[in-house]
């Protein structure tokens, strides 16, 4: 994610198109890995690793192997079970360096999905999810950027805690939604 907001759809007034304001300048990005964890008998868990790229000189502009495995390592603690992880085939999963650092952990299982499938990839819809909310919402720092970011995240790791948390099922025309009006219209 830059600082250049994901363009989306917004209202104006007739004859007006809304414009959002950004500084030209892209000093640096976030990169952000994330895990849906699923165990049975409990909800499901997301854990995430976020990682700031200032755009210095020799810096690396995307998560590398440790930053994964940290990830990794982070989902085992909290789930305090043996893992079995679904990738995509992106370069940093299926790297010699990958494959040594996932040998070292007999948790610790790999299973790659097929060339291109985003479809069966349930991450990705989490991705989707927070790139439509932050549409449209220009931030005019990467710390400002990182901080709305975080919120998104946190909002989708503890719905508990946030009730307001937007998603197709908690969605005006749901059932859960049809039956509290019922009961508070009786």
């Amino acid at each position: 994610m830059t600082g250049r907001p994901p363009k989306g759809r917004t209202w104006g007034r007739r004859g007006i198109t809304p414009t959002v304001r950004v500084s030209g300048r892209s000093r640096g990005r976030l990169s952000v890995a994330g895990l849906l964890c699923f165990r049975p008998g409990l909800p499901a868990r997301l854990c995430y690793r976020l990682r700031r790229h200032t755009g210095r000189r020799g810096e690396r502009r995307s998560l590398g192997e440790s930053d994964y495995i940290r990830l990794l390592d982070g989902a085992h603690h909290l789930l305090k079970a043996p893992l079995i992880v679904v990738w995509d085939r992106l370069s940093t999963h299926i790297s010699k360096t990958m494959q040594a650092l996932v040998a070292e952990r007999e948790r610790l299982t790999v299973v790659l999905l097929p060339g291109y499938a985003p479809d069966l990839n349930p991450v990705e819809g989490m991705w989707a999810h927070i790139k439509r909310s932050l549409a449209n919402l220009a931030a005019r720092t990467l710390s400002e950027l990182e901080t709305l970011l975080r919120r998104r995240l946190k909002a989708l790791q503890y719905p508990a805690q946030h009730p307001r948390r937007i998603s197709r099922r908690d969605g005006p025309h749901s059932r859960q939604t049809r039956r509290t009006l019922i009961r508070r219209s009786q």
